[in-house]
C-alpha cells in the first residue's frame, strides 16, 4: 500500500525534524522541499496529500498543480499565504496553528512597547557612543512615564488578551478595537471602542494584532496615524501589510510619532535600500517575535498534528477552511 505523501515547503530558521517524526510514525511518507518556488513544490508535492507552509504562497495556480492534495497545514496563526478561496473550491482542508506563540508574541509586544517607552534604543546607543545621562536628558524628549499612558489595542484575540494582561499593571489604561468580538464576552479590564479612529485618537501606544486580510491591508495608513496622539508610538508583530511604510516614515519625521516597533514587514527580509530600515525612531527585530526555545517545535509539530489529525478523523483540529461547510464563518476572525 502506497504511503501517503507530506510535503514540509519552506522552514527557513525552523527545524522539521520532529514534524517529520511525528508524521513517519503517523504512516505518512514526509519530504522536506525546502523552497517557495512554486515549480520546485508542484515537482516536490505533486502526489501530496498534504503540505506544512512556512511563507510559501498557495495560490491557485499552485493548487491546481496539486491533484491529490486535501489539507494545507500552516506553521503560524496567520494563512494569507493560502488561497483561501481556491482551496474551498477544490476541497482542501485548511488548518492555522492560533496558540503554538501566544505567550512569545505577547511578551515580544510588552518588551518592545517598553522599549520605545523608555527609550532604550536612543540610551544604548548614547553610551555606547561616549554619552551619558546629561546628553540624553538635553535631547528634548525624556522616557514616557507607563502608568499614564493609554496602549491601544488594534484586534482582541489570543495574542492582544495575554498582552493586555501582562501589560495592565503597567499601564494607565488598556483599551482595545475588535468588530468581531461580543460586547456581551469583553474583557471588563478593556476599555471597548467601536471606532478604530477613535481608539487611535485616545491611545499613546497602538499595537497591531489581526490577520492580513483584503479589509485590514494597509490598515494603518496616513489618517490613521494622523488621528493618534502627537508623541505616540506603533508597535507592530501582526503582518507588515498593515502598515502604510511611506505614511509610517512621514510620522515619524514630522515628529507626529516619537516611535515604531516593527517586527514585521511587507518584504521579509527588508531590502537595503528599504528606509524604515535606516529610520532612528524604528526598532526593528527579524520578524522573531514567535521565537522560543518551546515555539520553535511547536511551530513544526503543531501543523504535523494537525495533519495527522485529518488523516485519523477526517478534519485536522484547527481548520479555518472546512471545504465541507457551506459558510465561511471560520475565516476572517482577528487573531
Amino acid at each position: 500500500m502506497n504511503q501517503p505523501v507530506a510535503v514540509f515547503t519552506d522552514t527557513d530558521d525552523l527545524d522539521p525534524e520532529p514534524g517529520v517524526r511525528l508524521l513517519a510514525e503517523a504512516g505518512f511518507e514526509v519530504r522536506v522541499a525546502g523552497t517557495r518556488d512554486p515549480d520546485a513544490l508542484a515537482d516536490a508535492a505533486g502526489d501530496a496529500v498534504a503540505l506544512i507552509v512556512g511563507y510559501a504562497r498557495i495560490d491557485a495556480a499552485l493548487l491546481g498543480r496539486l491533484p491529490r492534495l486535501r489539507v494545507i497545514a500552516t506553521m503560524s496563526a496567520g494563512y494569507d499565504m493560502v488561497d483561501t478561496a481556491e482551496a474551498r473550491r477544490r476541497g482542501v482542508w485548511v488548518a492555522n496553528l492560533p496558540g503554538a506563540a501566544t505567550e512569545d508574541v505577547a511578551v515580544h509586544a510588552l518588551a518592545s512597547t517598553l522599549s520605545l517607552v523608555r527609550r532604550l534604543p536612543q540610551a544604548d546607543a548614547l553610551v555606547r557612543s561616549g554619552g551619558w545621562n546629561a546628553e540624553f536628558t538635553s535631547e528634548g524628549r525624556l522616557p514616557r512615564r507607563a502608568s499614564e499612558l493609554t496602549l491601544g489595542l488594534v484586534g482582541l484575540g489570543r495574542i492582544a488578551r495575554s498582552f493586555a494582561t501582562l501589560a495592565a499593571p503597567a499601564f494607565g489604561r488598556v483599551a482595545a478595537y475588535d468588530p468581531h468580538t461580543d460586547p456581551a464576552h469583553w474583557p471588563a479590564a478593556i476599555a471597548r471602542h467601536d471606532d478604530l479612529g477613535d481608539l487611535a485618537a485616545a491611545a499613546d501606544v497602538l499595537s497591531l494584532h489581526v490577520p492580513l486580510t483584503p479589509a485590514t491591508r494597509g490598515l494603518v495608513d496616513g489618517a490613521l496615524l494622523a488621528r493618534m496622539r502627537p508623541g505616540g508610538f506603533l508597535v507592530n508583530v501582526a503582518r507588515g501589510e498593515l502598515v502604510d511604510p511611506v505614511a509610517l516614515a512621514d510620522a515619524l519625521d514630522r515628529d507626529h510619532l516619537a516611535g515604531a516597533a516593527l517586527d514585521v514587514f511587507p518584504v521579509e527580509p527588508p531590502p537595503a535600500d528599504d528606509p524604515l530600515r535606516r529610520h532612528p525612531r524604528i526598532q526593528l527585530s527579524p520578524h522573531s517575535a514567535f521565537l522560543s526555545d518551546t515555539s520553535r517545535r511547536a511551530y513544526v509539530c503543531g501543523p504535523a498534528e494537525n495533519v495527522i489529525a485529518w488523516h485519523r478523523t477526517g478534519r485536522p483540529s484547527t481548520a479555518v477552511v472546512d471545504p465541507t461547510a457551506t459558510a465561511t464563518a471560520l475565516e476572517g476572525v482577528l487573531a
